[in-house]
């Protein structure tokens, strides 16, 4: 029998929902605070962690904080329940390394499949890491051996998350709990200076990882990740993701060459920065944009004029001026927000 911990200052709540568990078959135990839940956690060490967020003495996300630093709890599965629908409060809770939420009120057949849900990716990558050191000493068909490998794995085992466009991701100074797979759309990572200007600092378009600060530890954000447009995510704890590079030594290998490759880029781009003619990192600029965000180079880019600023690291008003020359010459069309490059191959020779 799975022992579940509920932590909610709710009497009535609380025990309604323990005896919904209890008819499931779960053993549980409740903590009326957050204070007394941790004492709980560390005490039973539960299979799985339920916990209201807006709570005297210690909230839950205090609660996740402490358990997660624990060495005894903080592989177990947590939980929030809040009564908030808001998207920053729910993202909080995630970006803190939660692996679900539900919002209040929620129905029995939501509760228990959230449980089932989640003990069932604990049990399935347990027998993994079972398997795995198992079969150490054979050579293992199953092991993840390149990048499109890990990929798969994301896909399989992440926890996936939706984002309109313009919707932040993580802000600079979160906790970096997850890594990140992009399966659709587009995302950017940014900066803000002392001067309140904003600074592109990454671009990223689907099957591209990103999100990483350390591989093995959860430091956090030194940017601000947004949606371009509207996107999906798979994300895997950075516990989970040591685990993985600690059992797949070849895809440690492959992380370690895109990181260099990504190096190389950024020098490249920093010289064209320092020394490229205004014009030409614009162009270089609207390619880079085109490369992201669509599977074809001359279809619309739907971008603001201040990202393609930020990114080219030129003024909006400069750039302006040098999407009117590009529209003036037939290289491109401007329609509001949208740029249509019509002459590709002229926009790759622009000095």
């Amino acid at each position: 029998m799975k022992t579940v911990l509920l932590i909610e200052d709710d009497t009535v709540l609380r025990e309604n929902t323990a005896e919904l568990l209890e008819l499931s078959k779960y053993k549980v135990i409740s903590a009326s605070n957050g204070r007394v839940g941790v004492n709980m956690a560390k005490k039973h060490l539960p299979d799985i962690i339920v916990c209201d967020i807006m709570m005297p003495e210690l909230d839950g996300y205090g609660v996740l904080d402490i358990l997660s630093k624990n060495q005894n709890t903080k592989f177990i599965p947590f939980i929030f329940l809040s009564a908030k629908t808001e998207h920053e409060d729910v993202r909080k809770g995630m970006n803190m390394g939660a692996d679900d939420y539900l919002t209040k009120p929620f129905s029995e057949d939501e509760l228990i499949t959230a449980i089932e849900s989640r003990l069932a990716k604990v049990s399935i990558l347990q027998e993994l890491k079972k398997s795995q050191k198992q079969q150490a000493i054979q050579p293992n068909e199953s092991e993840l051996k390149s990048l499109n490998d890990l990929k798969n794995f994301f896909d399989d085992y992440g926890h996936e998350f939706s984002f309109n466009a313009q919707d932040i991701v993580y802000r600079e100074g979160d906790h970096s709990n997850y890594i990140y797979l992009i399966a659709k759309g587009a995302v950017k990572c940014y900066q803000i200076n002392e001067l309140g200007k904003e600074l592109a600092t990454a671009l990223y378009k689907e099957d591209d990882l990103f999100g990483y600060n350390s591989f093995t530890q959860n430091i956090p954000h030194k940017e601000t990740a947004t949606a371009i447009e509207d996107t999906k995510l798979v994300g895997i704890s950075i516990i989970e993701f040591k685990e993985v590079l600690n059992q797949n030594h070849e895809v440690a290998i492959a992380l370690l060459e895109l990181l260099a490759d990504n190096l190389s880029e950024v020098k490249d781009e920093l010289v064209q920065m320092a020394y490229s003619s205004v014009n030409k990192k614009t162009a270089a600029t609207i390619l880079k944009f085109a490369e992201k965000i669509n599977r074809k180079p001359n279809d619309p880019i739907k971008i603001s004029r201040n990202d393609l600023a930020s990114v080219a690291g030129i003024a909006p008003e400069t750039l302006i001026r040098t999407l009117a020359i590009f529209k003036k010459e037939g290289i491109i069309k401007a329609d509001g927000r949208n740029i249509k490059v019509i002459d590709i191959e002229r926009l790759k020779i622009v000095n």
